[in-house]
C-alpha cells in the first residue's frame, strides 16, 4: 500500500512540475511578444532562445516561439531593407554624378587620377551595397515562403 502511495506522489509530482513548466515556458513565449511589440527585437530574440534551451520539450510554446521568431527576423530585414534603400538610391545618384563628370573630363582630356580612383571606390561601395540589398530580399522572400508553409 505504501508503495503505491508513494508511486501516485511521485507521478501527481511530476506531472505539477510539467505544468509549472509549460506555465514558465508560456510566460516566457509572453515576454517575447512584449518585447517585441515595445520595439526591442534583440532582447525578444534572447528570451525565445532562452525558452528554446532551457525548455526543450514545450513543443507547443516553441511553435509558438518560432513563428514570432520569423516575424521578429522578417521586421529586422525589412527595417533594414529600408534603410539600405535609401542608402543604396545616394550612392548611385552619387557615382552617376562623378561618372558622368570623369566622362566629360576624359571627353577633354582633363580627368585626374583622384578623380578616377574616386569613382572606382564609389562604383565598389554601390557594388557591395546592392550586394547587400540583394541579400536582404533574398532573406524577406525566404522567411516569407517559409512562415507560409
Amino acid at each position: 500500500m505504501r508503495q503505491l502511495l508513494s508511486i501516485i506522489l511521485v507521478v501527481s509530482l511530476f506531472l505539477g512540475c510539467g505544468d509549472n513548466k509549460q506555465n514558465k515556458a508560456e510566460q516566457l513565449l509572453a515576454k517575447a511578444t512584449q518585447l517585441f511589440e515595445a520595439g526591442r527585437c534583440e532582447e525578444a530574440l534572447s528570451t525565445i532562445d532562452s525558452l528554446r534551451k532551457v525548455y526543450p520539450n514545450a513543443i507547443d510554446v516553441r511553435k509558438r516561439a518560432l513563428r514570432l521568431h520569423q516575424n521578429i527576423e522578417l521586421k529586422q530585414a525589412q527595417d533594414e531593407l529600408t534603410v539600405l534603400d535609401s542608402v543604396l538610391q545616394a550612392v548611385n545618384h552619387d557615382y552617376n554624378y562623378q561618372k558622368m563628370k570623369v566622362e566629360k573630363d576624359k571627353a577633354a582630356l582633363q580627368a585626374t587620377p583622384e578623380e578616377l580612383t574616386m569613382l572606382t571606390k564609389t562604383r565598389v561601395r554601390r557594388d557591395s551595397i546592392q550586394t547587400r540589398h540583394d541579400v536582404l530580399c533574398a532573406k524577406i522572400r525566404y522567411l516569407h515562403k517559409k512562415m507560409k508553409d
